[in-house]
């Protein structure tokens, strides 16, 4: 499954960021202003002498596509968000938005938008689009040319309007055309192992229940998360759970905070992330004791899962528990994406902002995390399993773990087609051979009671 280089557009957060922290300042008037005057004598000729007239709407776009051009010339991650842009975001990042449910990344070779993974319970997602899915259409434009911005503006609208997408399976020959209705997402970024079937609205959060070993998967991170890891761990440590499997697979990132908390909450204590801007200054996160969940470490093991899409802030949790020993990393190296974008306020009416990347972040050991474009595999970048517990996968085997949580995780599934009943979750089967021998012999111990509550 090739690689993407990801972005939070139609979904969830665009990508991780310090905090949301807004800020506003105007800018001195220096020579800077002289660099402008191109700018502006550029946009002047256009509406003078352009062979078509041009609306208030079209100058307004032309600006913005001006501004995004350039930015996007520094890296993909920067951007201008106009007032429907900055609203958009703004729901992203509350956990929230009107779309059909899906994160877009880039296919590398090609160009082309590609799905990075439709959410659980959305639109796209019980329409049957995958991830790795190229998006070629968006109603009867092509998007051989189209940037994150313009995809989102034709897919997006008022809930209960319908779009149309033509969409290539990963490895199919033949398109598909999809019409699928727009809709409020508000769904929950914790999930289980699997939906219980005499209540499909909760969930099993067990994926062994003899050995008692629980997993939780976490698909991003929003404004909710840490509430739901806190309340979902709570459960599986009322019901006794002797290890935890943390499924981080796709997981495109979300925010910085978030991760930080979600890090937190199994670190007794010791670095979780350093931020370093352009001077190579920024701060340290520390873990703290008030708070932590599942422990004591020694006799409650943990297991990340993580694949080539976990990326951003997934990637912080998998270093962080990793690096301090708390954790197993088992299946792919992540993506390595360790950027910091921070929103600044531009001060007009209707609000927009820019949202620049501003600092990089470095795991606790020091190591990089972040794969330029120039980067080799030899290189140090993104998170690698433990040593023995890499698991190479081929795309069929990719396919296949995802078929099988869908399974999991759809409200009144069927049986698996006997075609199906073959299917093999390789990462998963690592990480539960590995906590099955790894409670061979142990005694379970109660849960420590660490000075409750949430550190935030």
């Amino acid at each position: 499954m090739t690689r993407s280089n990801l972005a939070w557009l139609i979904c969830v957060p665009l990508l991780v960021l310090s905090g949301l922290a807004i800020s506003y300042s105007a800018p001195p008037r220096t020579k800077d202003y002289e660099l402008v005057r191109t700018f502006v004598d550029v946009l002047a000729r256009v509406d003078q002498n352009y062979v078509r007239k041009l609306d208030d709407a079209a100058k307004q776009k032309l600006v913005e596509d001006m501004i995004n051009g350039g930015l996007e010339k520094l890296d993909r991650y920067s951007t201008y968000f106009g007032a429907d842009e900055l609203a958009q975001f703004n729901h992203t990042t509350e956990g929230n938005f009107v779309g059909i449910g899906i994160t877009m990344g880039y296919e590398p070779n090609s160009g082309r938008l590609m799905v990075q993974s439709p959410i659980f319970g959305t639109p796209a997602y019980d329409a049957g689009v995958l991830p790795g899915d190229l998006l070629l259409k968006i109603e009867d434009t092509s998007t051989e040319k189209m940037n994150f911005q313009e995809a989102a503006k034709l897919i997006q609208g008022e809930a209960g309007t319908k779009v149309r997408i033509t969409i290539l399976h990963e490895g199919a020959k033949a398109p598909q055309e999809l019409t699928i209705p727009r809709a409020r997402i508000d769904v929950p970024s914790v999930t289980g192992f699997q939906r219980k079937k005499e209540n499909p609205g909760e969930w099993e959060w067990f994926a062994d229940p003899a050995q008692k070993i629980a997993y939780i998967h976490i698909s991003g991170f929003n404004e909710t998360t840490t509430d739901e890891l806190k309340k979902a761990v709570e459960k599986v440590q009322a019901e006794q759970a002797r290890a935890l499997i943390l499924d981080l697979r796709d997981n495109p990132g979300g925010l910085l905070r978030c991760a930080v908390e979600v890090s937190d909450m199994f670190l007794m204590s010791g670095k979780i992330v350093s931020t370093k801007d352009r001077n190579g200054n920024g701060p340290t996160y520390e873990a703290k004791a008030s708070g932590t969940l599942f422990e004591p470490a020694e006799s409650h093991p943990l297991v990340i899962l993580q694949s080539n899409f976990s990326a951003s802030a997934s990637e912080i949790v998998a270093a962080a528990l990793q690096d301090n020993g708390r954790a197993i990393i088992v299946g792919e190296r992540s993506y390595g994406k360790g950027s910091v974008q921070k929103l600044i306020d531009l001060g007009t009416a209707p609000a927009t902002a820019l949202k620049l990347t501003v600092e990089s972040y470095w795991r606790p050991s020091g190591k990089n995390i972040h794969r330029d474009q120039n980067m080799k595999d030899t290189d140090e970048w993104g998170v690698k399993p433990n040593p023995g517990f890499e698991v190479e996968l081929k795309d069929t085997d990719r396919l296949a773990a995802i078929r099988l949580r869908r399974q999991r995780e759809a409200v009144g599934a069927k049986m698996p087609a006997e075609n199906e009943k073959s299917l093999e979750d390789k990462v998963l089967n690592k990480a539960l051979e590995h906590l099955k021998k790894t409670l061979t012999g142990m005694k379970p111990v109660p849960f420590q009671d660490v000075n409750p509550g949430i550190k935030l």
